[in-house]
């Protein structure tokens, strides 16, 4: 399923729409958004190297890590380093986001900013103006793009960051025109989203079309802190967690996918979501004072009870009892006085309903519709 992401990035923007969003979200519970963006970013530049992209490079958008952490991502990966030129081009907000660094090396304070790196990142000194970020940001794309006419992706490893020096709307505009470019071929971004009010997060993936949250395995119940008892569940979460990914189609429809991953030494593995982890998360829902489930007992006196609408003859024909005589009884005629009872008799033990006239005016009750000579 999360291979699904990669292929979606992967085959970029139809033409006249906008470009495929990512927003990958982690939380302190579960703080694995990195490692998912590192995957991201390997499997898109893997295509990419490979020409099976529809983009033709990346713009890499640093503002959590340094330059020289991507290309020692990159060089675990296997890609090579020496054309990275050619396919990645790093925009460094991490290194002085503000320009102070720059003052300091100018008044003599410090000598450099930052080792060089063969992947030349681009410096860029203020987080604050992201117009001009974007400025910056589509000028490296086309770098990238040999003539001119192609499309490029972007990634952001944090917007996190973003938003400790900008506004939410600041910074949904810039995603907003990012996506909406028309060399842009896809865009994807990482959010910590347990330090971001709900508007904030629900403005960003308002603008993504797939969102993809890290959630731990196991959660603690009604916020009990960990003991002896739950150091496994903690230990658990530490290897890994759940992925839940959530498409929107461009009809509307939205389709939700959910895989579980566990970290190892080469990097993140995804697997199918295991029945005993489904059987550890009903173990852990807090116990309720009533039973919803019935006992074999309970089963058994529930399918003895005959319904009034089944069938009780034990294959015998059934009358049922209108109030009326039965005309395969044999009963006689009961004459009345001049009161004139009427009579409705019926089984035996069961009693027998009589009826007397108040008046001689009244007429007898009869089976005729007093009504049936009206044309209605």
């Amino acid at each position: 399923m999360a291979e699904r992401i990669c292929r979606a990035l992967r085959d970029g923007a139809l033409e006249g729409e906008h470009a495929p969003a990512l927003t990958i979200k982690d939380s302190n519970e579960s703080p694995f958004g990195s490692l998912l963006f590192n995957h991201v970013l390997s499997q898109l530049s893997s295509f990419i190297v490979a020409q099976k992209s529809q983009s033709q490079g990346i713009v890499l958008v640093a503002l959590s890590r340094g330059p020289l952490y991507y290309e020692q991502l990159f060089k675990s990966k296997g890609n090579n380093i020496a054309s990275s030129n050619k396919w990645i081009k790093v925009l460094d907000c991490c290194t002085d986001p503000l320009g102070w660094r720059s003052k300091l090396m100018e008044s003599g304070r410090i000598a450099s900013l930052t080792p060089g790196t063969s992947t030349r990142a681009n410096l860029y000194k203020n987080v604050k103006d992201l117009n001009k970020l974007l400025l910056a940001i589509v000028e490296l794309g086309k770098e990238l793009v040999e003539d001119g006419k192609g499309r490029f992706a972007v990634a952001i490893d944090s917007v996190s960051e973003m938003l400790r020096h900008a506004s939410i709307s600041s910074v949904a505009g810039l995603l907003s025109n990012l996506r909406s470019h028309s060399q842009v071929s896809c865009l994807f971004w990482l959010l910590h989203s347990d330090i971001h009010e709900t508007k904030a997060i629900a403005a960003l993936e308002y603008i993504s079309s797939i969102q993809a949250s890290s959630d731990p395995i196991t959660r603690p119940i009604n916020g009990q802190r960990a003991n002896s008892e739950k150091l496994p569940f903690l230990e658990q979460n530490l290897r890994g967690g759940k992925i839940h990914i959530r498409f929107k189609r461009r009809n509307g429809r939205v389709r939700l996918m959910s895989e579980e991953f566990c970290i190892e030494q080469s990097g993140i593995k995804f697997t199918p979501i295991s029945s005993e982890a489904e059987m550890i998360a009903q173990s852990l829902v807090p116990k309720v004072q009533f039973n919803l489930e019935l006992s074999e007992k309970e089963r058994n006196d529930r399918a003895k009870v005959v319904l009034p609408f089944e069938h009780q003859g034990n294959g015998k024909t059934i009358q049922i009892y209108d109030g009326r005589k039965s005309p395969n009884e044999d009963r006689a005629e009961i004459q009345y006085t001049s009161a004139e009872k009427v009579q409705t008799v019926t089984d035996s033990g069961r009693g027998e309903i009589i009826y007397f006239r108040d008046s001689d005016d009244e007429m007898p009750d009869s089976d005729e519709d007093p009504d049936d000579d009206l044309d209605i």
